[in-house]
């Protein structure tokens, strides 16, 4: 931000306030100052907003050293009480959290053993049966895994909607079906294979790919596209 810029966000033009630019072009256009305006809301009495970020930024510098300061070296700016200093150190904790999430090392799904030990701890020991979505990107790495129904001892009801909508909504290029069977047994029914082909021919629709279906049981798996169940895609790079 240009120093010479006015303190209170009332005195700029409605489209150069921060909130407005961020509404309109995203994140990415503001300044640190700025975002740090938007995360505040409001400044105090003699202490205008933007005057107020600038005073947290000079006081620590950096990013980095605003996220590792205390609540308590927080409050000795001027203006920022300890409610909006534990807003802000709230806000960084969830920042670095993030960071941390995306420098784990990714993992991704080969062979359907590699997508059975993924997802078994989470499956082979329920009482009920769960269906659950490993959503990859086109490399076949995991973005995550989401339950997407859970149902009687002996069936589960999955619609098309419900399986897909995880997958738009993180942008996946393909995903893994997976559903554990309390009986142990994971012998895949003919409703399994039904719903298999039903989704895999929505996927191929709208370009969100099922790369297979993992059945479990409390001693093992069965994969559907192992069973040659055809997917006509490749596992790991959904070529």
């Amino acid at each position: 931000m240009n120093e010479t810029m006015p303190y209170s966000v009332l005195s700029l033009p409605m489209a150069e306030r921060p909130r407005e630019r961020l509404l309109q072009h995203g994140p990415d256009v503001l300044s640190a100052i700025e975002l740090i305006a938007v995360l505040l809301g409001s400044g105090m009495k003699g202490m205008p907003i933007l005057q107020l970020s600038q005073a947290i930024m000079g006081r620590f510098g950096s990013l980095q050293n605003l996220a590792e300061a205390t609540i308590e070296e927080l409050c000795q700016i001027k203006g920022l009480g300890t409610a909006k200093a534990i807003q802000l150190k709230a806000a960084l904790n969830l920042g670095m959290r993030l960071a941390r999430i995306q420098s784990t090392p990714r993992f991704q799904v080969k062979t359907p053993l590699h997508a059975y030990h993924l997802i078994k701890d989470k499956l082979e020991n329920e009482m009920r049966e769960h269906f659950v979505v490993i959503l990859q990107d086109v490399k076949g790495y995991v973005i995550c895994s989401e339950t997407i129904a859970i149902g009687t001892l002996t069936t589960t009801l999955v619609h098309p909607r419900e399986v897909f909508y995880p997958a738009i909504r993180h942008r996946a290029a393909g995903m893994i079906l997976a559903h554990n069977h309390p009986s142990g047994d994971p012998t895949p029914s003919k409703e399994d294979f039904e719903v298999t082909k039903t989704l895999t021919s929505v996927g191929r629709l709208v370009g969100i790919f099922v790369n297979d279906h993992i059945v479990i049981g409390n001693q093992g798996y069965v994969s559907l596209r192992e069973q040659g169940l055809d997917f006509s895609r490749s596992l790991a790079t959904g070529s």
